[in-house]
């Protein structure tokens, strides 16, 4: 697996495209979003900042990225070569995951460490940690499902579409309006329940124990995810 994962990390940093996407991308938009915190935080709160900062590297740092890896992978016939060696599928895909995963786990512990410098530091730091985990993991497991559905790396730009942009629009929707009104519906949807989470744990308000039962909805997405990428993932190109 580490041998894959060096591989792979070694292609991202050559590939100007991915570059952008993994960390350009979400890095400029969460600068934004820290540059113009008070004018956010007026409209949401602290904790809507970053919940915006968690999907916005969720969506294009990671779940856009893996989407386009496994599609290039797999167009140049790379998975089939891979799932000829030693290494066992699982290894397979955790290799070639385990780089953008990590890269987006370190920008994203670095984004929020600026916005709590600059803005002030979280109310609930280990809840913070386990809505990070669990909304990168939701959007792995997505990626994962995505890709059983995208042909090529071109395709990529219009099959991720509709997961990035819903996850941010519901956690924009949550972050401004609250869970109060609609909260069945609004913990249900993808990314919900982990933008709560965020707000708890930035915000405050709820306690530790009584925000842990919002894990729920965001690990049954995973579980979800994980389903339909077992059925749809291809290790060849479509014909």
């Amino acid at each position: 697996m580490l041998p894959i994962a060096l591989s792979e990390l070694i292609q991202i940093f050559r590939n100007r495209l991915v570059l952008v996407t993994s960390l350009v991308l979400p890095a400029g938009i969460s600068a934004l979003f820290i540059y113009q915190h008070e004018t956010f935080a007026k409209v949401g709160s602290l904790g809507y900042i970053a919940a915006m900062v968690m999907f916005m590297v969720g969506a294009f740092g990671l779940y856009t990225t893996a989407v386009t890896t496994l599609a290039s992978r797999r167009q140049n016939l790379f998975l089939k070569r891979l799932r000829s060696t030693a290494a066992g599928d699982v290894s397979v895909l955790s290799g070639l995951l385990l780089p953008v995963s990590v890269l987006a786990l370190i920008q994203l512990a670095v984004i929020l460490t600026v916005l709590a410098v600059v803005a002030g530091s979280p109310a609930d730091v280990v809840l913070l940690v386990i809505a990070v985990v669990a909304t990168l993991a939701m959007m792995l497991g997505l990626g994962l499902a995505t890709a059983g559905l995208t042909n090529s790396p071109e395709h990529a730009q219009v099959t991720t579409l509709p997961v990035s942009l819903g996850v941010i629009g519901v956690s924009t929707w949550i972050g401004i309006t609250g869970t109060e009104d609609l909260q069945l519906l609004k913990r249900l949807l993808p990314g919900g329940s982990a933008t709560e989470l965020m707000l708890n744990a930035w915000n405050g308000g709820m306690s530790f124990t009584e925000s842990l039962p919002l894990l729920g909805p965001t690990l049954a997405w995973v579980v979800v995810a994980v389903a339909l990428a077992a059925k749809l993932f291809r290790w060849e190109p479509r014909r």
